[in-house]
């Protein structure tokens, strides 16, 4: 698990490098009270995550059984369970939350910049 990155993956870096092409600015891993978006710009109070499928949880119920281990099945739903909370506060704090998924940016790179441009222009 110690090769596994949690900041700087290769997709993240794709999708920053694409925002600043297109003139998008925002700080990397801006630290709020309790939480760390990938993607943040403060002043506007926006906040996006890009989230790996697995780590994360996407259609966890489907796979749950499939994981070989206990260990994983708590580990992915207590990092469920963190992101849901940290979206939650960040929002009561009067943040902007978007949530993107690693298979969105890989199927559809350009929709998701796109949809990340959006977002943050609003």
């Amino acid at each position: 698990m110690s090769k596994i990155r949690g900041k700087n993956t290769k997709l993240e870096l794709l999708v920053f490098r694409e925002l600043r092409r297109r003139g998008i600015y925002f700080k990397k891993y801006h630290r709020t009270e309790f939480s760390t978006p990938d993607l943040a710009l403060p002043r506007k109070k926006i906040a996006v995550f890009i989230d790996g499928d697995f780590w994360h949880g996407y259609r966890f119920s489907k796979i749950k059984n499939k994981l070989p281990k206990k260990y994983w099945q708590k580990k992915i739903e207590e990092n469920i369970r963190r992101d849901k909370n940290h979206r939650t506060r960040l929002r009561r704090e009067g943040w902007r939350v978007l949530r993107v998924w690693e298979h969105e940016i890989i199927k559809d790179e350009l929709k998701i910049i796109n949809k990340i441009i959006k977002f943050t222009s609003q």
